[in-house]
Order: structure tokens, then sequence, then C-alpha cells
């Protein structure tokens, strides 16, 4: 069972998911989507870093609590460049001192609310660190209208490395990835209300049909109607 809500970290949302019978319970993969999180699972504290390519969590029965941050934010409150942990899972004592880390284990361990907890540990963070750069806030609000890219940087008065370098340490990949990314994030969202496969395409920014056939394969690993659960 999966369950998320809005955070008071502006952006960012905090989700639950528990894997009670793997027999029984589909594990649907998780998508790209230009974003980072926190993770408490089974006494372990965790980053997921940003992802090229679908990520199949464990079907064995767990717990998992997570803060997913808002795109382009987390390298700020984590401390570190997003492409170093691109398509990764780590330990959160890889990025952070030992005993901080041990402290923040004990104190997701008792807390009667994990996903809370992470909350406020975020919403902690963030008061002790500088605010993310809004350009990158205004970044991802261009290119998710469909916005070209170079007319995207020319609006912000970036050039085409400054943006490049400037994404990889905010999001793991570059500009033009992210906007597939969230061009994906757009057409599956159409796509999941029904919307015929080939107005999907059309109104998400691909080509054609065909087009968007390709990104959801080499997204997703999967044709459109599997990873929809249907035909059609």
């Amino acid at each position: 069972m999966y369950a998320e809500r809005a955070s008071r970290l502006p952006g960012a949302v905090v989700w639950t998911r528990t894997m009670e019978n793997p027999v029984t319970t589909p594990v649907h993969p998780v998508l790209p989507d230009g974003c980072m999180d926190l993770l408490w699972n089974e006494g372990r504290l965790l980053v997921a870093g940003p992802d090229t390519r679908a990520y199949v969590p464990g079907t064995e029965p767990a717990h998992w609590a997570g803060l997913r941050f808002a795109p382009g934010t987390a390298p700020t409150y984590l401390g570190v460049p997003a492409h170093e942990l691109r398509d990764l899972r780590v330990d959160l004592t890889d990025l952070w001192p030992a005993t901080t880390v041990r402290r923040l284990h004990a104190r997701l361990a008792t807390a009667p609310d994990p996903a809370t907890a992470l909350e406020d540990l975020a919403l902690e963070r963030a008061a002790q660190t500088p605010a993310p750069d809004p350009l990158l806030r205004h970044l991802v609000a261009a290119l998710d209208t469909g916005r070209p890219v170079a007319a995207t940087a020319d609006e912000l008065g970036l050039g085409a490395r400054q943006l490049h370098r400037r994404s990889l340490a905010a999001f793991g990949y570059g500009p033009k990835t992210l906007a597939r990314v969230l061009r994906l994030r757009r057409a599956l969202a159409l796509a999941r209300a029904g919307v015929p496969f080939a107005e999907t395409a059309a109104r998400s920014g691909y080509a054609d049909q065909a087009h968007l056939a390709r990104d959801v394969r080499e997204f997703a690993g999967m044709p459109l109607g599997q990873l929809l659960g249907r035909t059609g």
C-alpha cells in the first residue's frame, strides 16, 4: 500500500509504502522524476539519488517512509551534488558524519510516525542551509511547460555549458534529460486519466505516438500499456 501527502517543506512530498504480501501486492517501478528522496527503511537512513531509468523496489515484506524533495532542491539540503548519487541508493552515513547519523537513527527508531519524523528532519536541515537557487525552480517550471532548452537558457541568462553544469549538480543530469523526464511525467498523467495514447503524445510534446513509446521503453523498460496495467 502506498500513500502520500504534501509536506510542510515547500514542494516536497511525504510518503509511505508497505509491502505486506509480495505474492499478492503488485510492485510498481519508480520512474525518473527529477527528484531525490530521504528514506527510512527497517532501521536504515538512505538517500535515493536521481534516476535515469526505472527503479524496481524489492518484493520482500517491508515498510518504507520517505520524503521526496522538489526537483533540484535536495543537493542544497544534503550537501552533495546530485550527479554523484545518480541511479544510486546510499546510506546517509556515506554523506554525513557518523555521529550525526547515529543520532538521527535513534530519533527515527523511536518516532511514532517515521514519515513525519523525516519531514521534521528535513525542515530542520532547511533552516540550517541556504535556500535552493530560485533559478532552478524557474528552470523546472519552464521545461515542464514544454519550453525548448535553448530558449529557456536564454530567458534565464545562462550559457549552454553553465546551464548543463548547474543542472548536473541540481538534478543529476543535463537539462535535455530533465526536459524528457518532465515530458514523460506529463504524458503519464494524461494516459492514466484515460486520454488516448496518440492524443497523449501530441499534448505532451512528442512528435508522435511512436516517439512516446520509445521514451517509455527507455525510461520504464516496458511498453506504455503494460506500465499503466492495461492495453491500448
